[in-house]
Order: C-alpha cells, then structure tokens, then sequence
C-alpha cells in the first residue's frame, strides 16, 4: 500500500519534544501519507520541530491555530479536516502514545468501514487514580450512549481513529454547532452525531504507552468536557 489517499492529522499544544520523532516515524513508514499538524497555539517548539520535518520530508503541513477563536483538541481537528483533500484521515495524537505500527491496519479496515477506532487493550504508565477515571467516563459515556440509542464502541475515548473524509466532512457540514469546540474527545462527538448506516469496526493495540516526553494535560475539566458532549 503506497498511502497517497490517507491523511494524518496530529493536534498538538507544546509538543515540541515528540512531534519531530512522530513525524519520522510516520514519514519512515507511510512516506506517501500527508500529514498536517494542526497547532493550538503551541509555546514551545513545536511549530520549528515540525518546519524542520518539512524540509527533511514532502506532504507536511503545518497548521497555525493560534489566532483562531475556538480552541481545543476538537476545534483543532475539526479546523484541520476542512484542508485535507484525500479519501481517508485518521487522528492520532502527538505525544507517541499511539502507535505508529497501528495506523497500518486502521488505513485497511477503513477499506470496508467508514469509522475504524483504534482500542487500548493494555496501558503502561498510567497510575491507579488515572486509570480509574478513564474506566469510569468510559462506562457512563457507554451508559448515554445506550440510553439514547447511538453508535457504540468499546473505547468511546480513543483519540486515535480513522474515518472516510466524505463522512467527516459530511457531519460537519450537518451539524456546524455539534461539535464542542473546546472538547477533548472528537471521536465522541463524531459518534454521536452519525447516521444508523454508518458502518464501524475496531482495531485493538495490546500497549498505550503513557507520554515519552512531558508532562500529560489531561484533567478534571476534560472529563467534564467529555460527559457535556455526551449528553448534548
């Protein structure tokens, strides 16, 4: 597979210190794939890790959010889809927690469905508080989600996942205020918010490894960001 119809899009917030082995890793293996990493207003490295990327490789871009109005992991996303110009996307973070291996077999199944969500099997590094938290908004997210009747994986939280860009697009265009902008979970708001038809499978990963480099930003306000969503 040459990948000359995928985009990776990567939302970053001061990632300077990962984003540039990311995109090598990705660029290493996926070398036709384009990239476009949409920055929200980064205070680090970042943006010159990623320019130092693009003149080393091609089909790189380097999205600016800082002096846009909504931001947040979401808006970044969502900002990000309305450039890409290929069949299929898949959404990974920046900080090496997903696995670079894994994009691989997203990119097949989204041959034959038009969500495909990478599944956490086993974390490493996450402490007991952490991991509780994560199977709690996990579980009630499912609960909503069952209540009301729409799309349920097993990990509704997953920050890594492909999706069929008419499909992206087309929810967008549908539903202008659906997403929460400033939200941490852009899976979440996509499921909630796709037609019945909507075929979607699953890719398990046995290691999500916790960040390599920095300190992790999620908190208390994500989780209440993820439970607004849910219950929009």
């Amino acid at each position: 597979m040459y990948y000359d119809n995928l985009t990776i899009i990567v939302p970053t917030l001061n990632e300077g210190d990962n984003i540039g082995v990311l995109i090598s890793e990705l660029k290493s293996r996926y070398r036709r794939a384009k990239i476009i990493v949409a920055d929200d207003n980064s205070t680090d490295s970042t943006k010159s890790a990623v320019l130092a990327m693009k003149r080393k490789y091609m089909g790189i871009t380097f999205f600016d959010r800082r002096k846009k109005r909504n931001h947040g992991l979401t808006a970044s996303v969502v900002d990000a889809a309305s450039h890409v110009h290929t069949k299929y996307i898949v959404v990974m973070d920046g900080d090496l927690q997903h696995p670079p291996d894994v994009v691989k077999q997203i990119y097949g199944a989204l041959q034959e469905n038009d969500i495909v969500v990478g599944v956490r099997k086993r974390v490493k590094g996450w402490g007991f508080y952490r991991m509780l938290l994560s199977k709690g908004i996990t579980i009630i997210t499912i609960f909503i989600f069952l209540l009301r009747r729409k799309k349920i994986v097993s990990d509704p939280m997953s920050g890594f996942f492909g999706v069929r860009t008419a499909i992206f697009d087309k929810v967008i265009r549908d539903n202008k205020d659906g997403f929460v902008p400033g939200g941490y979970k852009v899976l979440l708001d996509l499921l909630r918010m796709v037609g019945p038809s909507v075929s979607i499978a699953e890719v398990g990963y046995n290691t999500f490894h916790a960040r390599r480099y920095g300190r992790s930003k999620l908190r208390i306000r994500h989780m209440v960001d993820v439970l607004r969503s849910a219950l929009r």
